[in-house]
Parts: structure tokens; sequence; C-alpha cells
């Protein structure tokens, strides 16, 4: 009995020994990626200094999985990020997830306050006027998301509003049913404070 015990026990340990080896190798592996091609844009680290790009730091590993997937699928259309994961894998995608999750960015300094304010009403409350919900009933209150729906906080404002539009005008490809209701109830003002508010979260 004690030698199947110890017998279970040195298996268990060889496993947990083996995912451990394995899942150091694929952050080497996302290391390497990262800084061959991912970083021209969204940085070593995810920080993204280009509003253009979106910041990674921080994001949900299984949601920039599934992204990457889309991109390499076609239902996200893009010119720019096709042909950077045509040749990854599903276990690259997964990694690279987990390295940004890693890293941390922090929040952009509030600059309006009065935009900030019109920007914390929509997030936390939506308009009632116009149907519009409220971003946190979905991304949560401080902008956090889930595995499924993505962080939001401390996005670059542009992003935020360049992903809002093309939510609105169907050029976003993938996750359009619920997001295109949102962005098609959303003035242009209320665009640009909800980005700017989303941009302060931490």
């Amino acid at each position: 009995m004690k030698r199947t015990l110890r017998h279970l026990l040195s298996i268990g340990l060889l496993g947990l020994s083996l995912s451990a080896g394995s899942q150091a190798a694929d952050q080497v592996r996302a290391e390497e990626i990262v800084g061959g091609r991912c970083f021209l844009c969204h940085g070593l680290k995810g920080e993204s200094a280009s509003a253009v790009f979106p910041r990674l730091a921080g994001q949900h590993a299984e949601y920039i999985a599934k992204q990457l997937a889309d991109f390499k699928s076609g239902k996200r259309a893009s010119e720019t990020m096709k042909p950077q994961v045509e040749d990854l894998t599903p276990a690259e995608m997964k990694a690279l997830g987990q390295f940004f999750e890693a890293k941390v960015v922090g929040p952009r300094k509030a600059r309006d306050a009065e935009l900030l304010s019109v920007g914390k009403y929509i997030f936390e409350r939506g308009n009632q006027f116009s149907g519009l919900a409220a971003c946190a009933s979905c991304h949560g209150p401080k902008g956090l998301g889930t595995p499924q729906l993505p962080r939001l906080a401390g996005q670059h404002p542009r992003y935020i509003e360049d992903q809002l539009k093309q939510f609105n005008k169907r050029e976003r490809t993938n996750d359009n049913a619920v997001m295109h209701t949102i962005a098609s109830k959303l003035t242009e003002l209320e665009t640009h404070a909800v980005a700017e508010y989303i941009a302060t979260l931490d």
C-alpha cells in the first residue's frame, strides 16, 4: 500500500514537473514572438506607446488568444494583423495571451474633469433616454472585464473610440452582435467622454 502511494505521488510530481517545464518553454516561445514582431506595435510589455494600437498588458489571456484566432481565421478582419498571425499555433496564441496578461499597465492621468464626469456617467449608468446600456454592466465597475469580455481599464482612448466606430459601422467583424447595438446609440460626445474615462481606470 505504501509503495503504491509513493508510486502515485512520484507520478503526480513528475506530471507537475513536466507541466511546469512545458509552461516555461511556452513563455520562452512567447517572448521570442513578442520580441520578433508584436513589440513593433504593442511594445515589449504590451504597453503600446502609440494610441493607434491597443495596450495588451493585463488583458485576459483567453481573450487575447481568441482575438488572435479570429484574426487568423478572418472572422476579425485586419490587413495589419492577418499576416502576423498566419503561422501561429493555438498553443502559441495561448502562450502570448498568458505573457501579456502577466504584464502591468498603469492608468492615464485625468485631464478634462467635466468630460470625465460625462464618461463616468455613461460607463456606470448608460443613457436611459437613448436606451444605452452601461459599459460596467458587461465589463465590470472598474472595466476589468472577464476571460470572454475584454479588460478596458487603462486602454488608449483613441483605440477605444476607433473600435466603437468600427462596431457602429460593422467594420469590426467579430463580437459585433451586442457591441453594434451599444455603439450605434452613442453620440460623438459620449464616445469621446467614455473613452477618456476608461483610460483613467486601473
